[in-house]
Parts: structure tokens; C-alpha cells; sequence
């Protein structure tokens, strides 16, 4: 049976309140655990609506009918306003979700000040996001998160290093194939990566597949003996694609795959190999994206 990471990104408030209960649900008919990362400070998200005036960002949602996907209050969130915490009113769900053995790991404090400035943020200034992600989900569950996903697939060194001033046993920051220890800008980071292997829905539909044919093409991409991690959203599987999404589930158990947690892939993994961490450019994105090397650099580190 070829087994499957899954991951769930909760950017928004919408997407809390509506897509991790949705979420919950279909995965207990389903019989899965799955790893959610949360966003818990202010949903600030409608501030990215300035990044229409980038062709590819505009393209991307039109193609992907985001005002379906996420709603307009989602689009408009934190523009006219100050945004809502949505730890503060969300921790029932967070506590549902804990409760019902799913993983719970940080994404974020505020997504939109990560997305859009983590490349200019020092260290101190990153941990102190951090902390306060940290400490909010540590507050509701009564324990501190494991694990944390950087927004958008964006870290830095300045991050990485910031990462290491809290408990965390994994991230999951970047894109690439393998569970590597991440060396970036020159030094050897402390904490494992478990990366996203497989294509999120926003990247491809309308570009390599249409809606319709988006599970058989995911399916695809799922292979036997590698490392299989796939990322959905609370706001697209949670929501709008729901009903979709239920399908791939019952699709995938006809084909034997198996679903479980990130913390799950990292059991039995001893001698990492260290792979660097650099920027590139990715279909499907309007930005750039952390991604693993294919090659392993010369030193190996041991769990």
C-alpha cells in the first residue's frame, strides 16, 4: 500500500470556519489523520488584492475562480479593516480538530505579512511572528505545536534560524522530493524538512488539467516507493471542492493508497541526507517558492 502524507493549509478565517469542520468530517467517514497547519493571527489576506496588477497573479484568479473559491469577504479581508484573529475565535475548532487525532502545526501568525515580507525579515522579527503563532496554539490545545509549514512555500536563512529557537520536530517549508536535513545560504539548518511533493489545485487547474479531470491527474501523480506529500486547502478541498475532493478520497482507497500525518513519514528515518534549500520560480505560482536540490550535498546528518 503506497501511503501519502496529507497536509492542510489554513490560511484564512473563512477557511476555519468553514473548511476545517468540512474537512473533519470527510476525513472521519474516511477513516484518515492528517497534519492541519494553522494560521492564527489576523486573516490580513484581502491585502494581497494589490498583486492584481501582476498579469500572472490576475491570470491565476480568473483560472481558479478564486472568488468561488475563497469568497469575497476572504478577498477583501484586512483592506478596509484590521483583520480578525482567528485563533481568538476559532479555538473550538482547533481543539476539534486536536481532539479528533489529526496533527496540529503552526503556518502561520499572519500569512499575509509572511508571504509578502519574509524576504525582507530579520531574524528577530521573524521569531517574534513566530512566537506569537507559537504561544496562541500552545494557549488553546494546552501544548505546543510540533510542526510548522512557512506560508506559500517561502523560508530564508534568517527563518530557518529562527525556526530553531522554538520545539519543533519537522518543517515543512519547501517543495521537493525526499525527507532531507536543509542547508541554506551556506550553513546546515538543525530541524528536518518534510517537503510537498505534489501539485496543489491553484497550480494547475486551468494550466495542465481542467477541473473535471483533476483527481485522475493528481492520482497520476501519486507513485509507489518515493515520497508522496500532498497539500490541500481548507478554503478550496474544504469548500468549494469539497464534494471533489471526497471523491479523490474514495478514488485513492480504490487504489490503495493511504493517508496519514506528516510526523508519521518521519518514523524509521535515522541518517538524512542534506540537500540545499534555494528559490525558483514555479508553474502554477506567481512567485517564487523554496525548493529542495535534486542532488544531496556531501554531509549526511543523523536523527
Amino acid at each position: 500500500m503506497t501511503r501519502v502524507g496529507l497536509r492542510v493549509d489554513v490560511d484564512t478565517l473563512r477557511g476555519t470556519r468553514l473548511g476545517v469542520p468540512a474537512l473533519l468530517d470527510v476525513f472521519s467517514q474516511h477513516g484518515i489523520r492528517a497534519s492541519f497547519f494553522f494560521s492564527v493571527g489576523p486573516d490580513n489576506m484581502g491585502r494581497h488584492i494589490w498583486r492584481l496588477l501582476n498579469p500572472k497573479f490576475l491570470f491565476k484568479m480568473l483560472r481558479t475562480r478564486a472568488a468561488s473559491l475563497y469568497g469575497w469577504d476572504v478577498l477583501l479581508k484586512g483592506t478596509a479593516w484590521p483583520g480578525p484573529l482567528i485563533g481568538k475565535r476559532c479555538a473550538h475548532i482547533l481543539r476539534e480538530a486536536d481532539h479528533a487525532g489529526h496533527e496540529i502545526g503552526l503556518h502561520a501568525w499572519d500569512h499575509h505579512l509572511w508571504q509578502a515580507r519574509v524576504e525582507r525579515m530579520h531574524g528577530d522579527r521573524i521569531a517574534c511572528e513566530i512566537k506569537k503563532g507559537f504561544d496562541t496554539i500552545a494557549e488553546i490545545l494546552g501544548k505546543p505545536p510540533g510542526a510548522a509549514a512557512a506560508p506559500a512555500w517561502m523560508t530564508t536563512g534568517e527563518a530557518l534560524a529562527a525556526m530553531e529557537r522554538f520545539s519543533f520536530d519537522y518543517l515543512s517549508d519547501c517543495r521537493g522530493h525526499s525527507i532531507f536535513q536543509p542547508r541554506i545560504e551556506g550553513k546546515t539548518r538543525n530541524i528536518p524538512q518534510i517537503p510537498t511533493t505534489l501539485p496543489t489545485y491553484d497550480e494547475v487547474v486551468g494550466t495542465e488539467t481542467k477541473f473535471e479531470n483533476y483527481n485522475s491527474f493528481l492520482l497520476q501523480k501519486i507513485r509507489p516507493n518515493q515520497l508522496n506529500v500532498l497539500t490541500i486547502h481548507a478554503e478550496v478541498e474544504g469548500v468549494f471542492c469539497k464534494d471533489m475532493f471526497s471523491k479523490f478520497l474514495q478514488a485513492a482507497a480504490q487504489k490503495h493508497l493511504s493517508f496519514c500525518p506528516l510526523q508519521q513519514l518521519l518514523q524509521g528515518e535515522d541518517a538524512l541526507p542534506v540537500h540545499t534549500i534555494y528559490k525558483q520560480r514555479f508553474s502554477g505560482r506567481a512567485g517564487w517558492v523554496s525548493y529542495q536540490s535534486v542532488q544531496p550535498h556531501s554531509e549526511t546528518q543523523h536523527g
